[in-house]
């Protein structure tokens, strides 16, 4: 593997601070089930839902080196196979005879292959991240590899076969938003059907305190009540985006730096509560909305903490 190569390649190391509940167990399991029954594995779901950490979970599951693509609106199919990029130089110097020089020069582009050639030809682990933000036509080129197993390569590569076969080790899994976000766009219905999806909703509350323990430090007995609050505000219809888990993580990391208390009467606690997810469920900076739901946040502290 060359030096290009293996810089695209990540350890499969299991994460750091990795919360492994029940609920966690069980996605986990039935995504190893099938991408042992040889199909590629999709998380869908909306921002939150830890659909990307959850890949990578699985893929330290695998225990394969990982290939990691981000998805872009800019992607085109060469952003994911290779091209040309560069130039080799070869320069010959003939000097035989002491009174004449002769010299050679031989200029050429030189081939790269990207990290979706490098995972099929090495039998890696690819993550797709977000694969619905790239153009279904740069992602035409998933097709083949996932249905046929070969991977079609442009002709300007280096090498005697336009074709690739796929390692028998390579294992894909995407994740992606719904498809009403923002800068999402619809995927092929033919790529769709050869993978296996799974649809991530939030965290369960369980997962949600452990989460929310192991990223912030915060006491076992403070985090419920703050998830309590993220969760109460969730059921409710006050906001236009839903709060996630990060509210809490984000909630609990500022209390530990300003060493406020997790209290009703702790008026740090209140107003970090209240800054944090007014601008995470309310992104339109309507005042009317969002006093309207630090609204249900204050009665949400009283109720809980």
């Amino acid at each position: 593997m060359s030096i290009d190569e293996m810089t695209t390649v990540l350890e499969p190391r299991p994460l750091p601070n990795f919360v492994e509940t029940q609920y966690v167990k069980n996605i986990t399991e039935r995504a190893l089930a099938y991408i042992a029954a040889g199909f590629p594995l999709h998380l869908r779901g909306i921002s939150g839902t830890g659909k990307t950490t959850l890949a990578m979970h699985v893929a330290s599951k695998i225990g394969r080196p990982v290939v990691m693509i981000h998805g872009d609106e800019e992607f085109s199919t060469s952003d994911l196979v290779g091209g040309e990029h560069g130039y080799r130089m070869r320069k010959v110097v003939d000097n035989f005879i002491h009174s004449v020089l002769k010299t050679e020069e031989d200029m050429r582009k030189q081939w790269v292959d990207n990290r979706l050639t490098v995972a099929c030809k090495y039998g890696f682990t690819l993550i797709y991240d977000e694969f619905t933000r790239s153009r279904p036509e740069a992602n035409n080129v998933l097709l083949s590899v996932l249905q046929e197993k070969m991977l079609d390569l442009p002709s300007a590569r280096e090498g005697d076969s336009n074709y690739l076969r796929v390692d028998p080790d390579f294992t894909a899994i995407f994740t992606s938003n719904p498809e009403e976000y923002a800068g999402v766009h619809r995927s092929q219905d033919a790529l769709r059907d050869r993978m296996v999806t799974l649809d991530l909703d939030h965290f369960d509350e369980e997962t949600e305190i452990n989460i929310t323990i192991s990223k912030s430090g915060l006491a076992n007995g403070d985090a419920p009540k703050i998830v309590k609050v993220v969760r109460g505000l969730r059921d409710s219809d006050a906001y236009e985006f839903a709060p996630t888990i990060r509210g809490c993580i984000m909630i609990a990391k500022t209390l530990q730096v300003r060493k406020a208390s997790v209290s009703k009467d702790d008026q740090i606690f209140r107003q970090t509560c209240m800054d944090i997810l007014a601008s995470e469920t309310s992104r339109i900076g309507s005042k009317v909305n969002q006093d309207r739901v630090k609204e249900v946040i204050g009665k949400l502290i009283d109720q809980h903490c």
